[in-house]
């Protein structure tokens, strides 16, 4: 099946547990949680310097609330990019935050995630 088939409700009932992991684990900069969803693919993209650097200077990424609002789906391909309402329990004013899922060996798997 491909994800874009998803209603909005199957779709909401596998993104936002993936949503809150990664805000949890952003939070406690845990590397190895927060990239356990992640896609073969994106992993073998990913600086791992780099993105250990950004867990442990950023204070935006070590800082999301779990209070955000869902804004809604894209649906594109043989992806769906999630968009959310961010905001920081340390730093006023509020951020987009986004995650793209799809299928990888028949598993929801996240390939992009990205607050800005």
């Amino acid at each position: 099946m491909n994800i874009i088939e998803k209603t909005d409700e199957e779709l909401l009932q596998i993104v936002l547990p993936m949503w809150d992991d990664l805000i949890k684990y952003s939070n406690k900069g845990n590397y190895g949680k927060f990239i356990r969803n992640f896609s073969y693919d994106l992993l073998l993209g990913l600086n791992e310097v780099e993105l250990g650097k950004q867990f442990a200077k950023s204070e935006l990424t070590r800082s999301l609330s779990t209070d955000y609002d869902f804004l809604g789906f894209i649906r594109r391909g043989e992806h769906v990019t999630c968009l959310f309402r961010v905001r920081s329990t340390k730093r006023a004013g509020e951020w987009l935050g986004r995650m793209v899922v799809g299928y990888e060996r028949g598993e929801v798997k996240i390939f992009a995630a990205s607050v800005f």
